[in-house]
């Protein structure tokens, strides 16, 4: 059986036996047998690569951090995650900065958990916070949520979600659509912070089999 350490565009952690690209952080979150007794333990909400220096991890080892899975950083996006400072130092100041021109401020690290945890989630029922935004003025890389899935905006398209990857197309079309990514997130990405897309959008947006990537990210994630 597949652990509970998969996380969806929702910020649910589910068990399915496809594998992630980017690996997460939020904490202790299993006990001594590897099963999940919170979905959260801190603030901080993290978005790493899955291969760092040559480290390796024993999944849900005892009293260690949760090593949750993403299919990649749009989907972390979109369950109120930020690229992690340590293992995706380039990503993190990236991410920092476009949040530093969109919303002013300080954007140290602290400030944006903070941020992100009030926009995530509704205070002590843990429930996914959502807001309407029009369509048309959604960046890509934006997660909505309609017809009881998940899908990414990308290209002027909305390509549904699935854990094993995106599996199909449709027209972004106008008005409100309810946004899965945090607001904050979604104005980071507005301002020119381009998060990592899972090649199966590929298929339905390029014509080429690279997606708009970080590839060195991308091959560590392998």
């Amino acid at each position: 059986m597949p652990l509970r350490n998969r996380v969806t565009p929702y910020g649910e952690i589910v068990a399915t036996p496809e594998r992630g690209t980017m690996m997460g952080n939020r904490g202790i979150l299993h006990d001594d047998r590897k099963q999940l007794v919170r979905t959260t333990q801190v603030r901080g909400w993290l978005c790493c690569v899955t291969s760092f220096k040559g480290i390796r991890r024993v999944i849900m080892k005892p009293h260690s951090y949760t090593e949750l899975f993403f299919l990649d950083e749009a989907t972390a996006f979109a369950a109120g995650h930020r690229p992690c400072f340590e293992c995706r130092r380039g990503s993190a100041l990236a991410f920092q900065a476009a949040w530093t021109r969109v919303l002013g401020g300080r954007s140290m690290a602290g400030e944006i958990d903070r941020v992100l945890d009030h926009e995530r989630r509704v205070p002590r029922i843990g429930k996914k916070r959502t807001y309407e935004a029009d369509a048309r003025s959604l960046p890509d890389g934006t997660m909505v949520a309609r017809d009881g899935s998940a899908w990414l905006v990308l290209g002027g398209r909305l390509l549904r979600w699935t854990p094993a990857g995106y599996a199909e197309r449709t027209h972004l079309g106008d008005g409100l659509l309810e946004v899965l990514t945090p607001s904050s997130t979604t104005q980071v990405l507005r301002a020119g912070y381009s998060p990592g897309i899972h090649v199966s959008a590929s298929a339905f947006t390029w014509t080429s089999t690279a997606p708009p990537t970080r590839p060195q990210e991308h091959r560590a994630a392998q």
